[in-house]
């Protein structure tokens, strides 16, 4: 992710902060989006804008992308 394209998310949460709801999806746990966003100042900016009112949910088992042979289409 290139840095406008970090400055760009963090606008856009700071724009929606307490004003609007906002859905994040990601495959990456939260715990390795500091290193994912490799800027120790705007991953906190991002996380600070986020987490503390988030509603996490975490699925955990096998993936229900993997079809079993007699369910594929």
């Amino acid at each position: 992710i290139t840095h406008p394209v970090k400055l760009l998310l963090l606008q856009i949460l700071e724009d929606r902060y307490e004003r609007a709801a906002t859905v994040i999806v990601s495959q990456l746990p939260v715990a390795k989006w500091h290193a994912y966003l490799d800027e120790p100042t705007v991953a906190d900016a991002i996380l600070d804008r986020l987490i503390p009112k988030a509603h996490r949910i975490e699925l955990k088992g096998k993936s229900l992308r993997k079809r079993p042979d007699h369910l594929s289409l």
